[in-house]
């Protein structure tokens, strides 16, 4: 089966990106190493633009937009990081951007959405299909939909989170990310894989919504309701039809956490390594430092994917 991104489209959407995103710097910790009884590597994509990777897939889908296209808009919907990504991306490329975005999603995501410009439609993400509404929002004004994950350019710009990495740290044995609907590990997969073939690509989901790793086990995409969990960037019901055999062919695991094990790893974060991250961006963290996944004695790399959280919210989880 021909995978819908190869590595070409991950280098040209670096190019793309190039001097627009953040080239988002790599942590170590040495009392992590020591927990995980590994040598572990933290790309933080919570130092990226608009707090999230979303902004590199976003701005690689809407600079190939054709003049048309960038005149009539963008929509797209999104529990948070995709949608400040679109809004961001629309903002510097002159373009206007209507984002659906759930009645529940954290504050401090939708007033930077709004901020960036974009008009927030809210919907109940519990009782409305956010597609559903997206689709008409494209139908009705002639705007351009752009998934959060289901989309070449964006699963394309989003491996290049993996590409920076792997072309900072050299040679690694295992390379850990977040999972909700795709579009991260099938990027960070298709360039792990091409650049270290025996490289293993893990994802990580959360206990209560691991619909991927049914899907993989199953083989075939199974939908879920959404999952009440804390990492609402991973509160998908279920991955991709572009996603998915990236996942299936080139993901070689898919784990679980705890929401406790995520306020552990967001609790590690602030109080050794001095940054803030989001539940979801803690998913591939809590997996090696916890002993999920078996890293002992391996060279890991983690996609920390974003740190976009309320802060009185933070405080509960760190009290």
């Amino acid at each position: 089966m021909t995978l819908a991104i190869n590595f070409d489209d991950i280098t040209q959407a670096a190019a793309r990106i190039q001097g627009v995103a953040n080239r988002t710097p790599v942590l170590t910790s040495r009392t992590a190493n020591e927990l995980a009884g590994a040598e572990l590597f933290f790309k933080c994509e919570n130092y990226q633009r608009m707090g999230a990777f979303k902004f590199r897939g976003a701005y690689n889908a809407l600079a190939q937009f054709s003049a048309e296209q960038k005149k009539r808009g963008v929509c797209a919907f999104s529990s948070g990081n995709h949608a400040q990504g679109i809004a961001l991306a629309a903002k510097i490329l002159g373009m206007p951007a209507a984002i659906v975005m759930p009645l529940d999603s954290p504050e401090v995501k939708m007033a930077a959405t709004r901020g960036y410009g974009a008009e927030v439609i809210t919907y109940d993400r519990y009782k409305e299909d956010r597609i559903a509404i997206g689709n008409k929002l494209a139908d009705e004004r002639g705007m351009t939909l752009i998934p959060p994950y289901d989309h070449a350019h964006v699963m394309a710009g989003q491996g290049t989170a993996a590409l920076e990495l792997l072309q900072e740290v050299g040679h690694l044995d295992t390379l850990l990310v977040c999972l909700g609907g795709g579009g991260l590990i099938s990027g960070c997969a298709v360039a792990a894989k091409h650049l270290n073939p025996k490289i293993r690509v893990i994802g990580v989901e959360p206990e209560a919504g691991n619909d991927a790793q049914q899907s993989k086990r199953s083989g075939k995409i199974v939908k879920i309701d959404t999952p009440k969990t804390i990492a609402d960037g991973a509160q998908t019901q279920f991955v991709g039809n572009l996603t998915f055999p990236v996942i299936q062919e080139l993901v070689d695991d898919i784990v679980t956490v705890s929401d406790a094990q995520l306020i552990e790893a967001m609790r590690f974060a602030a109080s050794r390594m001095k940054i803030v991250i989001e539940p979801t961006g803690g998913l591939a963290m809590a997996a090696a430092m916890q002993g999920v996944v078996d890293v002992k004695g391996q060279r890991v790399g983690i996609i920390v994917s974003g740190g976009n959280i309320d802060i009185a919210q933070f405080a509960k989880f760190m009290a």
